[in-house]
């Protein structure tokens, strides 16, 4: 038989004979073992089974002295490593133990097992502080929604609330010593979110566009009012505006959009209840750099308050602004915009309540005529969860950290960018 059949015969048997002992057949399970056995009784594989079986049994010299024969023929394997360090634990031989979790994590860095059982160890020899670092580094190898097996829930959440614990711990310990130095009304918004970060509650989120990423540009989630002295003058024509667009919304239906309408094929699973749907509908006022006539003739007052705004102005792309309709129940799911080049401005209209909006870390309700200014780039999402239609304007304005050299360089280089691919680029463009 060639040697490529035999060790797949042999890691056939062993993987039915870890069924059988996982099923709590152990008959079977020792059955299939001692086949296995009887056909390569110095296979690294066949000797960690066989350690294993010794380590449930409560027979850890024997486990240790199966396992060390097992890396003596290949010491590449780091679960091998991991389960000696099973066995020198039930041998109270710490060091030992050490030793052999450090030589797994030389080999896969990213072990899960390996890492829980160095925080635990670290935790028994040097406190809670020390091993929650990394107890923290274990749980940043579990991919988002993962499923967990069974037999490591435990101690998965173990670690979650050892992490808990510290982080709560250290925020104590900041407040008391910064409090001393520093009231917390006197503290930037930044040095808050800095903290909050330092102690797990909040995340720093970066710009990620899809498209023109402009580098050395702050990366903010909502921007300060200083930054658009027009805001008020927005904001004091929300009644005006809001009138028109409920004007259109009851008779000009027919002119809404679905404002995500992607054609099929396209993997944007986060849009997939979303696409070509009525759940999230625009009124467009601008779009792709050109007014919607009849639909600027319809809303002439917000339409010459529009012209008034530094929009961001790209030939054949922007500005964007419309009236953006998120219905009842419905949810806009975390995504980023093409360029940071714009920010981007809401003027809430009509609000049932329960309508909130996170840019990054920071989640708002919004507030009746009161305008905001946020980096679309940075992830973001929207939720109404009231039972009716949710109305805001929104449109897009330049980012009021570039000069008017990088505002006519960008004039010219998405356009250019769209002409390379001929079309509108290797994505979308809009709000």
């Amino acid at each position: 038989m060639a040697s490529s059949e035999e060790e797949s015969r042999l890691r056939g048997l062993l993987q039915q004979s870890d069924r059988a002992f996982a099923s709590g057949d152990m008959a079977r399970g020792m059955h299939l073992l001692f086949e296995a056995q009887k056909m390569a009784p110095e296979s690294p594989l066949v000797l960690n089974t066989a350690g294993i079986r010794a380590l449930d049994a409560g027979r850890p010299v024997e486990a240790a002295d199966l396992l060390r024969r097992a890396l003596e023929r290949d010491d590449r394997i780091a679960s091998i490593w991991v389960n000696l360090a099973s066995a020198l634990r039930q041998l109270d031989r710490p060091d030992e133990e050490a030793v052999a979790l450090e030589r797994a994590l030389a080999l896969e860095p990213r072990h899960l097992l390996a890492l829980l059982r160095k925080a635990d160890l670290t935790r028994r020899r040097h406190g809670a502080r020390a091993a929650a670092v990394i107890y923290e580094n274990a749980l940043k190898t579990l991919p988002e929604g993962a499923t967990l097996p069974e037999a490591l829930r435990p101690a998965i959440e173990e670690a979650t609330e050892a992490v808990r614990v510290n982080a709560a711990a250290l925020e104590r310990h900041l407040a008391q010593k910064i409090g001393a130095a520093v009231p917390e009304s006197a503290r930037s918004s930044r040095i808050e979110h800095a903290l909050g970060a330092l102690v797990g509650k909040r995340r720093i989120y970066y710009p990620e566009p899809t498209q023109l990423h402009v580098p050395m540009l702050p990366a903010l989630e909502f921007y300060p009012r200083e930054h658009f002295p027009w805001l008020a003058v927005l904001e004091a024509a929300t009644a005006t505006v809001r009138e028109e667009f409920e004007r259109v919304f009851a008779e000009d239906q027919d002119s809404l959009r679905p404002y995500i309408a992607y054609p099929d094929g396209v993997p944007l699973d986060q849009w997939r209840d979303l696409n070509r749907s009525r759940k999230w509908s625009a009124y467009f006022l601008w779009r792709d750099g050109q007014p919607v006539e009849a639909n600027v003739a319809r809303c002439p007052r917000t339409a010459a308050l529009l012209r008034t705004l530094p929009m961001h102005d790209v030939p054949g792309h922007a500005p964007t602004a419309f009236f953006s309709i998120l219905d009842a129940g419905s949810h806009i799911p975390p995504h980023t915009g093409v360029t940071n080049s714009r920010v981007i401005v809401h003027l809430p209209l009509v609000l049932p309540g329960q309508c909130r909006f996170r840019v990054g870390s920071t989640t708002r309700e919004w507030r009746a005529g009161e305008a905001w200014v946020f980096d679309d780039t940075i992830e973001h999402e929207a939720w109404n969860d009231s039972r009716l239609p949710r109305a805001v304007l929104i449109f897009d304005v330049w980012n009021p950290f570039l000069s008017d050299d990088d505002r006519a360089v960008i004039r010219q280089a998405i356009p250019a960018m769209a002409e390379f691919y001929g079309g509108r680029g290797p994505g979308s463009y809009g709000a």
